[in-house]
């Protein structure tokens, strides 16, 4: 249980350097983006979408450790990350854009 703590932290300071505003490098693809690229993209939502995985990253890692070791449970909530993981991939790609 204390693994997961410990695997959570940074996950949770992330969430807050986001929440702030700050962190732009710390994100893939946008810290290496041409300027015009960087254009294109609102940054407050990303910066949100990203905030609100790390926190969801974060209860992922303390849940599983807290979890019992039965097999099924750890693949179902495995499962279910994935899913969100996909659907904030889908957010970024989307709702992140500027129109």
């Amino acid at each position: 249980m204390i693994a997961g703590i410990l695997l959570a932290i940074p996950f949770i300071v992330l969430a807050i350097v986001f929440l702030m505003g700050k962190g732009d490098q710390f994100i893939a693809g946008y810290n290496t983006a041409s300027e015009e690229e960087r254009k294109s993209v609102n940054i407050r939502r990303l910066r949100l979408l990203m905030a609100l995985m790390m926190l969801i990253t974060a209860a992922f890692c303390a849940i599983l450790t807290t979890t019992d070791h039965d097999i099924v449970t750890q693949l179902s909530i495995s499962g279910v990350f994935l899913i969100i993981t996909l659907a904030f991939v889908i957010l970024a790609n989307s709702w992140a854009q500027k129109k």
